[in-house]
């Protein structure tokens, strides 16, 4: 019987285990970024709904004012220039996607 030892089969287990350790060690440094992350993340989607609100607020305000004052071309002129500046930085696409 040959007592040799398969190396081949020591170094696989060792790199496993090495591995193993680096990734956990990597995790470990990486889970306070993410949880900061996360928590940003969380600010920015509530900074988010309070500005639609504002500006859903201030365009129902401005329709209203503008049927009530009968100001249908000034309207249209904004709203073509408001259309014109979503479509330059390409935002209306991502929309209708």
């Amino acid at each position: 019987m040959d007592n040799s030892v398969d190396w081949v089969i020591i170094g696989s287990i060792m790199d496993i285990i090495f591995n193993g350790i680096v990734w956990f060690i990597i995790g470990l440094c990486l889970l306070p970024i993410i949880d900061k992350s996360d928590e940003w993340t969380r600010k920015a989607m509530s900074f988010m709904d309070k500005a639609d609100k504002l500006v859903r607020k201030i365009l129902n305000i401005s329709y209203e004012w503008i049927e009530k004052k009968n100001l249908r071309i000034v309207f249209a002129f904004f709203l073509i220039i408001l259309l014109g500046t979503l479509a330059e930085f390409e935002i209306i696409p991502k929309i209708i996607r």
